[in-house]
């Protein structure tokens, strides 16, 4: 795990200077070095910070170079398979001067091109430059968990793994994206699944893409869809379904435990983080041969909400001992917004519905206790119905909607994003100057387009949109940033894509019922973890407690926030009218969940204005 950037130049030399400045930008994402890396006619170059975490030793640094100087990469994740590959390449005739995923994933590259991708399991963002022909192939994994931004302007090319880091490039445009803005501000998951960012000059490459950088041309490709890869012969009953989601469960689990250093969990006492640490202890107790699993697995980390209805310390505190792991307790009830707001921000890089203080706060106790790896529950919400799909409310039925007609289709998307429109101005919860009366228009997001089966409910749909252009893709970024900044690795069993294929093709009916989500993994963790919790059905969110906050000192921080002008800001949102409104709030404590998550977005965008361009 890592952070990576690189400038590629085709009228002038690279400055090693400005990829020191990259790498500078990057260090908390790689606190074990930086390297750089200069093409001979210096066109190109390349930055590396490592976090190490498979062959530590320097020998496989990064940017690391093939055995005949031909290909140069940059890679950011981990190929959790590349032990399989490697006997496979060694077959061929192939020999490694290393132990890393690094030099089995370049290899891979230079004996199948592209067609390595779908042999890879695992999460990455890669840049491989040939140094012969100059052109420049990128390629992020399946479902966007690791990062790629670029920018290009000309003969002049950059990419990076995070904003910050293009930001310090004077030729790349960082003014606001007006209509960007107004459609994360209306929508805050409507961006991330998209190329589009919250910069003119700044584009992602979107998960499951690649592209080629050649004689200036940046041709961008989809190489995945998951509705493509859905398993022939859909099991007929749960029974079957489990059977297969366990086997593959366990071994998904089982390669993302492969490090050669120390591995923990982030147990919050939910079915997810659950399945995960009991199916870790499961997997240790059964033995087997030794392929490079880390047998210093046993931390599990547990933030606790002492008070707070949202606590869930009675069942971590089961789950760590159900799995025999050591628990590492830690209380978050005491936390101050305004003291945590700036620097957690900073390290989010971006606007989310809430302050993401929490999960910062967890990856920094677990780097603190010298784990740099856990194995986290993330995904399972969105491919199998973790978050209520039922409900009489407004709010529920707009929500629904909203999922079912996440498409190209734009009559019926127009419709959903108006009424959700009407529901927010009823809230006095929209402040957007907008040129006429109708919603910010959508980002055009690829996985919208895919062809569905006919047997897909409106559940199906929902939860296929969920996991491949809205929820999941602005989480999958909240924690890569929040994890990484303080140098830590996140790895997700449950986004396996073995998995994720074989559980997206079930019927509803396999998914979730009138009382309980998570049908088919429910059955399948039978016997593996405490069933207390898995038949669970209470669903807590990892949130820090934001409405008490903000009806304290984190109103007034917000009210700070607002009371300076900012142009780019004042053009998009009637700052005046929106500060009023959060005042009221603040000073009535009438701040709840619902308008936390419909105003922090504003207040979140000026603080990113404000510090990223001023």
């Amino acid at each position: 795990m890592c952070g990576i950037a690189g400038i590629i130049d085709r009228s002038d030399r690279v400055d090693e200077g400005l990829l020191a400045q990259l790498g500078a930008a990057l260090s908390h994402r790689g606190p074990d070095g930086q390297q750089i890396w200069l093409s001979d006619n210096r066109l190109c170059g390349l930055v590396h910070t490592r976090l190490a975490i498979i062959d530590v030793e320097a020998r496989s640094n990064q940017p690391f170079v093939s055995d005949d100087g031909r290909y140069t990469i940059v890679f950011n994740g981990e190929i959790f398979n590349f032990l399989e590959l490697r006997v496979e390449l060694e077959a061929m005739g192939i020999r490694f001067r290393t132990e890393s995923d690094t030099e089995v994933l370049l290899q891979s590259y230079v004996t199948w091109g592209r067609a390595m991708l779908p042999k890879l399991n695992g999460m990455w963002a890669l840049a491989i430059r040939d140094n012969v022909s100059g052109d420049v192939f990128f390629a992020r994994d399946r479902f966007g968990i690791k990062p790629l931004l670029y920018a290009h302007q000309g003969a002049r090319f950059a990419f990076a793994s995070e904003m910050r880091a293009l930001l310090q490039l004077a030729w790349v445009d960082a003014s606001p994206a007006p209509e960007v803005a107004r459609r994360l501000l209306f929508d805050p998951f409507g961006i991330e699944g998209s190329e589009y960012t919250l910069h003119a000059g700044i584009r992602r490459l979107p998960g499951g893409h690649c592209a080629t950088l050649a004689d200036g041309r940046f041709a961008v490709s989809r190489w995945w869809k998951t509705a493509d890869e859905f398993a022939t012969g859909i099991p007929l009953t749960l029974d079957e379904a489990a059977t297969r989601f366990r086997e593959t469960f366990l071994d998904a689990t089982r390669l993302r435990m492969r490090s050669d250093v120390a591995i923990g969990t982030c147990l919050s006492g939910g079915f997810d983080s659950t399945a995960v640490v009991s199916s870790m202890a499961h997997i240790a107790a059964l033995g087997g041969a030794h392929r490079r699993e880390s047998s210093d697995w046993r931390h599990a980390f547990i933030a606790t909400f002492r008070g707070q209805p949202h606590d869930e310390m009675q069942e971590a505190t089961e789950a760590a001992h159900h799995a025999g792991v050591t628990p590492h307790f830690f209380d978050l009830g005491g936390d101050d917004g305004a003291e945590l707001a700036d620097t957690v921000l900073g390290a989010l890089d971006d606007v989310y519905i809430s302050l993401p203080a929490a999960p910062w706060r967890i990856y920094h106790e677990v780097r603190r206790s010298g784990v740099r790896v856990t194995l986290d529950g993330h995904g399972a919400d969105e491919m199998i119905g973790g978050y209520r799909q039922r409900g009489r409310s407004l709010a529920f039925i707009l929500r629904n909607l909203i999922g079912d007609q996440a498409t190209s289709n734009s009559a019926r998307t127009w419709v959903s994003d108006t009424a959700k429109l009407a529901a927010l101005r009823l809230d006095r919860s929209y402040f957007l100057r907008e040129p006429r009366a109708a919603p910010p228009e959508r980002m055009p997001i690829a996985s919208y387009n895919d062809q569905l089966p006919d047997y897909y409910s409106g559940l199906d749909r929902r939860l296929y949109a969920m996991f491949h252009g809205s929820v999941l893709p602005t989480i999958l970024r909240n924690f890569d940033r929040l994890s990484m900044a303080h140098g830590v690795e996140v790895r997700m069993p449950f986004m396996d894509w073995r998995l994720v294929t074989d559980t997206m093709a079930l019927p509803a009916t396999m998914k979730a019922n009138a009382t309980h989500s998570k049908l088919v993994a429910r059955e399948a963790m039978i016997g593996i973890m405490p069933d207390s919790i898995r038949r669970a059905t209470r669903k807590v969110g990892f949130n820090s407690q934001m409405p008490a906050w903000l009806n304290g000192s984190l109103g007034d921080w917000a009210n700070r926030i607002l009371a300076t002008p900012h142009a780019a800001f004042d053009m998009i949102v009637d700052r005046p009218a929106l500060r009023t409104r959060i005042a009221a709030l603040t000073a009535r404590r009438g701040w709840d969940w619902t308008s936390v998550g419909r105003l922090w977005p504003y207040i979140n965008l000026k603080w990113y204005l404000d510090h990223r361009c001023p």
